[in-house]
């Protein structure tokens, strides 16, 4: 079995999973007999233990280094906002090496830091809108993050349109970008609801809190400090750090190679935040969700945060129902419709015609006095009674 492993110290990733799962069910045999075999169980993962799977892995891995523009990758977005190459046509193909899954996955996270790029500019030169650096009064200093707002955005007097992506690696102006790079700029950015938005009339002001933190490697004292800072006595947690350090190696085989995990430790510094809760209820005429993970226990939302919720929010939900058809949900907190997708990543897509009639219905309800009602259609379900 050793001479097999030296074999094999220069072969391709695939084969490097095929052996590895070769090794193991091997030993899942092994564990399985008498005490010979158990002998041979312990030395053989005691030359798993001395094995650096991790750069055997990495051995015929192309380097890490990718261009830092979409000319630099030879992709264009052409006048539908489809991403193409720029001498095939052809879509975005992620596995460019075949059997290379890290290194594919590296070059899909250098594209997606480019889209970011693109689409900033994309808010200011086509949208027209400004960026703008918070917090406001940020030391040269202070770890800082920005916004975009349209110029009439804090003067607006009739009325403004706040966007709000989801959690992930999405930043302003983006909803998806799955959706950016293999559909489009229109499915999966937010710039047609800017330019609806700016249509009829709204102040835009584009938010970005995914950006709400700055990261910085790590210093050498401290990872030690994190490592040390555990409360259990000094021998249990030697011997756990034991028990790590011999499987590591074995476990992060798979798992760095499915999904590859950052190079270096890091720490993040978070940028300074305000909550202002009775003045967002207070201005705040309607909230369109669309396939929202809140949950109103978990966040610890007040009787008042969730009987608000439930009169000006609405959540388009991924579902095989029609658009704007009634979902059911057990949470008390806002009514929920079908968006008109079992995708996630399109409910925000799908969902904005309605969106924007359901803005209309809430201003003009306000207007009027009238209370505003969630949507249009008359089979909604009451929430009350649930």
């Amino acid at each position: 079995m050793s001479s097999l492993l030296c074999r094999h110290r220069s072969v391709a990733s695939t084969d490097l999973q095929y052996l590895h799962k070769k090794v193991w069910v091997r030993m899942a045999q092994l564990q399985q007999g008498g005490p010979d075999e158990k002998e041979k169980t312990t030395a053989l993962k005691d030359l798993l233990s001395r094995i650096d799977l991790d750069e055997l892995m990495k051995k015929d891995e192309p380097p890490l280094e990718f261009p830092d523009t979409l000319e630099g990758f030879e992709y264009i977005f052409n006048e539908k906002g489809q991403l193409r190459h720029a001498k095939t046509g052809e879509p975005f193909v992620f596995n460019y090496r075949e059997d290379l899954h890290r290194w594919n996955q590296k070059r899909y996270e250098a594209l997606g830091e480019i889209i970011t790029k693109y689409v900033y500019g994309l808010l200011e030169k086509e949208c027209h809108l400004k960026k703008v650096t918070l917090p406001v009064d940020a030391t040269e200093s202070e770890p800082k993050s920005f916004i975009f707002m349209s110029e009439d955005a804090l003067t607006n007097p009739d009325k403004l349109l706040v966007l709000i992506h989801g959690s992930g690696v999405v930043r302003a102006g983006q909803w998806a970008r799955r959706l950016i790079i293999n559909e489009d700029l229109d499915s999966g950015t937010q710039i047609p609801y800017i330019k609806r938005a700016v249509e009829e009339g709204y102040g835009v002001i584009v938010l970005n809190p995914n950006e709400n933190y700055i990261e910085v490697e790590k210093t050498k004292a401290q990872v030690q400090l994190s490592s040390d800072s555990s409360d259990e006595p000094a021998e249990k947690r030697e011997r756990k750090d034991k028990i790590q350090k011999e499987t590591k190696k074995r476990r992060d085989f798979y798992e760095k190679y499915r999904n590859p995990q950052k190079e270096k430790e890091t720490m993040q510094i978070y940028i300074r935040m305000i909550q202002r809760e009775a003045e967002v209820k207070n201005k705040v005429t309607a909230v369109a969700l669309t396939d929202s993970v809140h949950n109103v226990w978990h966040q610890e939302a007040g009787k008042t945060i969730r009987e608000w919720m439930r009169e000006n929010c609405c959540n388009w939900v991924s579902s095989s129902e029609p658009l704007d058809m009634a979902v059911e949900s057990m949470l008390p907190d806002c009514p929920r419709v079908s968006a008109g997708t079992e995708r996630h990543e399109l409910t925000s897509w799908k969902s904005f015609p309605s969106i924007f009639r359901f803005f209309s219905e809430a201003l003009e309800a306000k207007n009027s006095s009238v209370k505003p009602t969630p949507t249009r259609r008359s089979n909604r379900i009451k929430y009350e009674e649930l």
